[in-house]
């Protein structure tokens, strides 16, 4: 499982210009379900998430975390982070699970995340989405489960 975590200030996601989801302050999470993934990881890298350190204490050092804040998630499947771009110049996705998979798993992330304390919004499963952010710093994060 692949996620790119970005702190923000705010971020909203609509669908056919439909605003469906808006945060304040916290993390937007791009998360990407890979073949072979499962529970485990949704686990693993919500739990992650939560408690990375990433906002900045009374001294402006990143010591706080999500919770720390109270800040809010707001969560976008992505599936276009296992691309592959080896061959050619036309991104392959083989290495995404499937949708019905990857949905179950993003499902999964997402109660996790909660079940440890953190307010959190989702986007819309397959649809085509406008993800609108306010990163802050900028911080950008990368993780996959296969480094944790």
């Amino acid at each position: 499982m692949r996620a790119v975590v970005q702190r923000v200030r705010g971020a909203s996601v609509s669908v056919e210009g439909q605003e469906i989801s808006r945060i304040g302050r916290g993390l937007a999470v791009l998360l990407g379900v890979g073949k072979g993934d499962g529970e485990a990881d949704s686990a693993k890298i919500a739990d992650k998430i939560a408690r990375l350190r990433i906002f900045e204490d009374e001294q402006g050092k990143m010591n706080l975390s999500l919770l720390d804040v109270g800040g809010e998630a707001l969560v976008v499947s992505q599936f276009t982070l296992y691309a592959d771009t080896r061959k050619g110049r036309r991104p392959g996705f083989d290495a995404a699970a499937p949708p019905d998979e990857a949905d179950r798993l993003y499902q999964k992330f997402v109660e996790e995340l909660r079940s440890v304390g953190a307010t959190v919004k989702t986007g819309q499963f397959q649809a085509k989405m406008l993800f609108e952010i306010e990163n802050d710093g900028p911080v950008t994060i990368v993780l996959d489960t296969e480094a944790l």
